[in-house]
């Protein structure tokens, strides 16, 4: 055989492997709605940045006459390019080899690129479309997922890891998504569960759909496993390559900084009367975010999962910044399991990757009841809590109306090291409401009334007199528990001017190995 002829069996070699489990499965693929795995790094990464790795890496196992079929890639494409020019490494399932079911090799090909952005400090990206765990290899596929796992948290909060499921992924599958820092779902062809309907018809007795069982809609709403709701996979794409311009390579880096020409010092009058005269008026705090940002852009994170709280990431002066604010327009803004959650999470996220956080506070306390308190708000409210007062970035928080009792301090106060508290003259801080005070502090001259006429009167005027000395930010400020009272439409002047001066902050945690968060 000559060179030549070496040559062209490599370009053959490579024409084959590009083909996966070949263009029947490639048009089965396309009909269901679906992009190839090749296609989908293709759309993510900028246009020939993509360095493949392990193209030529078929399975190994001889079991129920398996090593009969053999396709070169083994069911998973993985490898290196570019995202706006920054490095990150890729893994994109192949649903056209044996269902994108894992391999002992197919697990040895994506833990190679995960040690390698490890070792570089780069993001790893993982496209999900698979069976679960190829049965006929048995205990090295299971272990190939432990592999998977182990890596998956020795890089928390290392490097950013981002998983898009874009079909089935089941079974101990899950488990890898659920360790990494941001899950997109298509609305149409992906679902995650650990057991399927079968197992729980046999189990339960429960008759449930793929879709209603572990479907898009069901963990973007109720379970909160999604981060983004995507309709399809070109979106989902999209949002991948947006929210990479907010990240850092790795923990050690600086989030990526860009140009703005939006003005540091634009007054946004409307904030001026956002906050309506009647303080059980709602709002949207969207409203406030979109005006303080960078151009009004605003990437909404776990948008349809405990709407009372918003989370999300936006540039203020082209720096990356997370924001963290109560929704009064849902649930009154109210902190419940939900959006402590949620929070909590996004918190601790932005901490690990060097990413300042402002907090916009508009919270009435926590949701009573008791579900909330046979469903653990003591300690999902502890993590929110925790998560604040173990960051160590830069962080802003502004009080724009309530904010009570507990949620007050839960909400980044200054005594879990709020580096600058603002607050607008609209705020009112204090252990809780006009009413509910009035109702506690007057109980029994309240009681003692028979007139209902007189009660009323006496209750408007105690109210009054309370609203006057607590319902405002200036006892706070009193305190220098509030850094400054500012007027709500030099927000993004003041919030910006306040980051910039953070650049250089310098605070570390004590020595340990780790603290006990309250899961």
């Amino acid at each position: 055989m000559t060179n030549q002829d070496k040559i062209k069996e490599l370009i053959d070699l490579r024409a084959q492997a590009k083909l996966g489990g070949g263009i029947k499965r490639i048009e089965s693929q396309h009909a269901k709605g679906k992009m190839t795995a090749r296609e989908r790094i293709e759309k993510l990464l900028d246009d020939g940045s993509f360095e493949e790795y392990d193209m030529f890496v078929t399975h190994r196992c001889t079991n129920f006459g398996l090593e009969k079929q053999k396709f070169m890639g083994d069911g998973v494409v993985t490898g290196q390019g570019t995202i706006d020019g920054r490095i990150v490494f890729v893994f994109s399932q192949d649903f056209t080899v044996f269902g994108g079911s894992l391999s002992e090799t197919f697990a040895l090909k994506i833990c190679k690129v995960m040690d390698m952005a490890m070792k570089v400090g780069a993001p790893v990206i993982g496209i999900n479309d698979s069976g679960g765990a190829r049965i006929q290899e048995g205990v090295t596929s299971l272990a190939g997922y432990a592999e998977i796992f182990q890596r998956n948290i020795m890089a928390s909060g290392v490097i950013p890891q981002i998983s898009a499921i874009f079909g089935p992924c089941a079974g101990g599958a899950v488990y890898s998504p659920a360790l990494t820092d941001f899950i997109l779902m298509t609305e149409e062809n992906s679902y995650m569960f650990v057991t399927g309907p079968k197992v729980v018809k046999t189990v339960t007795g429960e008759d449930i759909t793929v879709a209603d069982l572990g479907g898009a809609d069901v963990h973007s709403t109720k379970s909160g496993v999604a981060h983004f709701k995507v309709e399809n996979e070109e979106e989902g794409i999209l949002i991948i390559r947006k929210l990479m311009s907010y990240l850092p390579q790795n923990n050690l880096e600086e989030p990526p900084v860009t140009d703005c020409n939006d003005p540091i010092n634009r007054l946004e009058d409307s904030l001026n009367t956002i906050i309506p005269d009647n303080p059980n008026l709602p709002y949207d705090i969207t409203d406030v975010i979109h005006s303080l940002v960078d151009h009004g852009e605003f990437l909404e994170v776990h948008r349809n999962f405990a709407k009372n709280m918003v989370v999300g990431f936006a540039k203020m002066n082209g720096f990356p910044i997370a924001i963290i604010a109560n929704q009064p327009s849902y649930l009154a803004g109210v902190l419940d399991i939900g959006a402590s959650r949620k929070a909590a999470r996004f918190v601790r996220f932005a901490d690990a990757f060097n990413i300042p956080i402002l907090t916009l506070v508009d919270v009435p306390g926590f949701l009573p009841g008791s579900g909330q308190e046979y469903g653990g708000i003591i300690i999902h409210g502890a993590k929110l809590l925790y998560a604040y007062g173990e960051a160590t970035v830069p962080k802003i928080t502004i009080t724009l109306r309530k904010s009570y009792g507990g949620a007050h301090d839960v909400m980044s106060c200054k005594q879990l090291r709020g580096d600058l508290n603002y607050a607008w003259p609209t705020s009112e801080i204090a252990v809780m409401g006009a009413k509910g005070a009035i109702e506690v502090l007057e109980s029994k001259a309240i009681s003692a009334f028979t007139d209902m006429d007189e009660k009323a009167k006496f209750m408007n005027e105690k109210e009054l007199e309370y609203r006057e000395k607590f319902a405002n930010p200036y006892q706070a400020a009193s305190y220098g528990y509030i850094d400054d009272v500012i007027e709500p439409r030099n927000t993004r002047f003041r919030v910006i001017r306040g980051f910039e001066m953070l650049q250089t902050k310098k605070v570390s945690n004590p020595p340990k190995k780790h603290g006990n968060i309250p899961l």
